[in-house]
């Protein structure tokens, strides 16, 4: 019965997130990331279980909804993460930040980089390591994809999922911008919505 109830509340399909590799990790495992996994392939490969996946992308999204959509920042600074971040941010009017970020812009205000975020989107935090810390010492809300070797000291809230794949950081993307545009009723049927997971492997 549990697993029945855990299908008919998954966003896409099991297979969908299988197929786009967003439940493959890799060979190494942070201590914190642990409670993701749900076991490791022949290849010492590290697998995330679907279900927290999907549960995680739920919640971030209602979290980062809440938000003025231009207070949102998304980070994505590895080439893999500049069309999602991208679409994420023209489908949801958040505020993009890719390819590189100038150290200071969370924390001096005299940049002409600097903005002033309410909320902070990171792709891979091992990666984007200077915006999450600037972002950590400002005290602004940090929500990261982390994958199984990912650094999450700093991170608020965690979606565990590879990070590196394009079409991973595609649906996954995806998926936050669909239920984000659902929570603010900007999405009345998500079976309607034109834009496709493949649209967020496109640069625009």
């Amino acid at each position: 019965m549990r697993r029945l109830v855990e299908k008919a509340e998954l966003l896409v399909p099991e297979d969908l997130y299988k197929t786009n590799n967003v439940n493959i990790g890799t060979n190494r495992k942070a201590k914190l990331m642990s409670r993701f996994i749900q076991g490791i392939q022949s290849d010492g490969i590290y697998l995330f279980n679907v279900y927290q996946i999907n549960e995680r992308i739920r919640y971030a999204s209602a979290f980062l909804a809440q938000f003025q959509p231009e207070k949102v920042v998304a980070v994505g600074l590895r080439r893999n993460a500049y069309a999602p971040v991208l679409k994420f941010a023209a489908n949801t009017k958040s505020t993009p930040l890719v390819e590189s970020f100038v150290a200071g812009t969370f924390t001096n205000p005299l940049l002409p980089s600097y903005i002033e975020p309410d909320a902070v989107l990171i792709s891979d935090p091992l990666n984007e390591s200077q915006p999450v810390m600037e972002a950590a010492e400002m005290g602004i809300p940090i929500i990261a994809v982390c994958d199984t070797d990912s650094p999450v000291e700093y991170v608020d809230y965690v979606i565990p999922a590879n990070n590196r794949g394009r079409k991973s950081l595609a649906l996954v993307y995806w998926l936050l911008a669909r239920e984000i545009l659902r929570i603010r009723g900007e999405l009345l049927n998500v079976d309607e919505w034109s834009v496709k997971p493949e649209d967020f492997e496109k640069a625009l």
